[in-house]
C-alpha cells in the first residue's frame, strides 16, 4: 500500500463539521429501525441470508476443529433506533472461549484474522459496511439492541429515546487523533521506522483503551465509541495500521546500499 496516497480530514469528520450537528446539541432517535434492513421488526430475509452467509464463510476460514458457533448477532446502531448513513453492519460471531484450547493465542488469532479481513474486505449489505467481530459468548455486550440471526428474533429490543452528543467535542478528539496517527506518518515518511512503529503501537493501545472505557462508562453513544467510528469511516484505523506494518518491515529489511556495504567491507 502506498501510504502517500492518503488524504487527510476526510469525508465523515467533515460531517460532523456540518453546522446541523455543531450547533445543536441533541438529537431525536429515529422513528423506524433501518427500513433497508427491517421488515415489521425483523430482519429482512435476504439480509439475514447474506448476514449469515459471510459470518459462516468467515468462520469456516478459521479452520477451528470441535468448535461451534454459539450465536450469530446483529448489534450496534443498525440494531437501534439511532442508525444513520453512516452505520457500520456490526456481526459478531459468539464462542465459548471457556472451551478453547489454548484460549490466550486463539484469541490473538483471532485478532489477526478479524483486522485482516476487515481490512481487505469492503462489503455491503443494503449499503451498510459489513465489520466482523469474534465475542466470547460469557461476557456482556454493551448495545443498544442485539439480534439473534440464527434464531431470527429479539435478545434485547431497542427503545427509541432522546439521545445528547456532544459533537463538537467528538469532532475535536478525533481531529487531535487523526493529527497524531498523521504525524506516526511523517516519522515513517522521513524513514525514521522505529520511531514509527512505536508512536502506531502506542496509539493502537491509546484508541483501543479510550474505546473500551468509553462503552463502560456510556454505551455506543459515548464520545469515545464516537470517536472510534470516525476513525475507521476516515480509514484512519486502516491508515494506523499499514504504518504499523510497513514500519515494522522496513525497519527488519535491508537496502540495496547496506547489503553492498555489508557484503565488501
Amino acid at each position: 500500500m502506498d501510504l502517500d496516497n492518503w488524504n487527510s480530514w476526510k469525508q465523515f469528520l467533515g460531517e460532523l463539521a456540518d453546522p446541523q450537528f455543531v450547533d445543536t446539541s441533541s438529537i431525536i432517535s429515529k422513528k423506524t429501525l433501518t427500513p433497508e434492513l427491517w421488515d415489521k421488526n425483523q430482519l429482512d430475509p435476504n439480509v439475514l441470508e447474506a448476514a449469515l452467509r459471510i459470518a459462516n464463510d468467515f468462520f469456516n476460514s478459521l479452520n477451528l476443529d470441535n468448535v461451534q458457533i454459539k450465536d450469530i448477532t446483529l448489534t450496534g446502531s443498525l440494531a437501534s433506533y439511532n442508525w444513520s448513513e453512516m452505520s457500520d453492519f456490526d456481526l459478531h460471531i459468539l464462542l465459548d472461549f471457556n472451551q478453547l484450547e489454548e484460549r490466550e493465542l486463539l484469541e490473538d488469532y483471532f485478532k489477526e484474522k478479524i483486522r485482516n479481513w476487515n481490512n481487505a474486505h469492503s462489503i455491503l449489505i443494503k449499503g451498510y459496511e459489513v465489520e466482523i467481530y469474534i465475542q466470547d459468548s460469557n461476557e456482556k455486550h454493551v448495545s443498544s439492541g442485539i439480534y439473534s440471526l440464527m434464531e431470527n428474533r429479539w435478545l434485547k429490543r431497542p427503545t427509541s429515546y432522546r439521545l445528547d452528543i456532544d459533537y463538537s467535542l467528538v469532532k475535536e478528539k478525533a481531529a487531535k487523533l487523526m493529527e497524531d496517527i498523521d504525524e506516526a506518518y511523517d516519522f515513517y515518511a522521513e524513514k525514521d521506522y522505529l520511531l514509527a512503529k512505536d508512536t502506531a503501537d502506542a496509539l493502537m493501545e491509546k484508541i483501543k483503551r479510550y474505546r473500551k472505557s468509553g462503552l463502560e462508562v456510556g454505551g455506543i453513544y459515548s464520545v469515545e465509541n464516537l470517536v472510534f467510528k470516525v476513525l475507521r469511516r476516515n480509514e484512519y484505523l486502516k491508515k494506523l495500521s499499514s504504518i504499523r506494518t510497513l514500519s515494522y518491515d522496513a525497519s527488519m529489511s535491508l537496502n540495496e546500499r547496506e547489503k553492498e556495504y555489508i557484503t565488501y567491507k
